[in-house]
């Protein structure tokens, strides 16, 4: 297990290094940078201060030794500053990194909550009148985009309550900021869900089929044994994987969520500083989207061994 482990880490270490390099590179072959926008924004072009402007910001040095500066300052605790606040890119990311995990969280745990159960007992009843409504549900999940779920949650609530649930920077009791959280998060967890739902549907379907499945049938074996305990513990493995996809995906993948919702999060932060060509942040954000994603895929394979015995790492 400790050779596997080291593997593993060295892979993570090369896989990051590599996203390091795109991400960089990727960025500047946008075109324009910081000072054309400012200089575009203010509607007239002064070449020499415009320079210094990218002398300052070190956007006129070679685009190795821009990247060598951003390695070392991340490998010394520096992440820079932002081009466009000027003050430290750490100060501007720490403390919409909160608002975005419980939003993740909140909506991965509605997805799960809601997709597992419901793929079971679509796969159970199969062909029956409540499979066929959880697979039209299921595909509605699919289809509807994000955007319009938030615009119709957000409709929803003026039309009902006369209000919106609007996000707010002040202390809220642990209730009322579920409920802030909750309904962005089952806006945005609607996909998800059923994206597990139908895994796990497909999944429980093709491990109910196994001979030992009807073995343990013709052995007297509950209903409720065979679908929970012998057919679920193996059909689960793909469900954890798609799981572990859904929760990489979901803290960048709020965006347009966020934007609905007007919360203050990593990803429409983003977005603003990709407008703005602010590359600190840009780089310094992707990484950390990178970097989660590298870790959940890491925790997924652990799981593995947790949830199936038969599965051994070797040596």
């Amino acid at each position: 297990m400790i050779p596997y482990l080291i593997r593993r880490f060295f892979l993570m270490a090369v896989t990051l290094f590599g996203m390091s390099v795109i991400i960089f590179v990727m960025l500047r072959l946008v075109p324009g940078n910081i000072a054309d926008i400012l200089f575009d924004s203010a509607g007239f072009i002064d070449p020499a201060a415009k320079a210094q402007i990218e002398a300052d910001l070190g956007l006129d040095k070679p685009i190795v030794f821009q990247y060598l500066s951003w390695i070392g300052g991340m490998m010394q605790g520096d992440l820079g500053f932002s081009y466009v606040s000027e003050r430290s890119t750490l100060d501007e990311i720490l403390p919409r990194i909160p608002i975005t995990a419980k939003l993740a969280a909140l909506a991965l745990a509605f997805s799960i909550i809601l997709g597992v159960p419901l793929g079971v007992i679509s796969a159970v009843r199969q062909d029956t009148k409540m499979d066929y409504f959880l697979r039209v549900v299921s595909l509605s999940g699919l289809s509807l985009p994000s955007f319009w779920l938030a615009l119709l949650i957000l409709m929803f609530f003026v039309q009902f309550f006369g209000t919106i649930p609007i996000y707010t920077r002040e202390p809220q009791p642990f209730w009322d900021e579920l409920v802030m959280y909750a309904i962005p998060a089952a806006a945005v967890g609607f996909r998800s869900s059923a994206l597990i739902m139908r895994l796990t549907r497909s999944s429980m379907l093709e491990v109910l089929r196994q001979d030992y499945i009807r073995t343990a049938r013709s052995k007297g074996a509950s209903d409720k044994s065979v679908n929970y305990h012998h057919a679920l513990r193996n059909a689960v493995l793909p469900v954890v994987t798609i799981i572990g996809i859904e929760a990489a995906f979901l803290i960048g993948g709020l965006i347009v969520t966020e934007t609905v919702f007007n919360i203050p999060g990593v990803a429409r932060f983003l977005v603003e500083a990709i407008q703005w060509r602010d590359y600190p942040i840009v780089q310094n954000l992707v990484m950390l989207i990178a970097l989660v994603t590298v870790v959940v895929n890491f925790i997924v394979d652990l799981l593995y061994v947790a949830l199936d015995p038969r599965i051994k790492y070797s040596d």
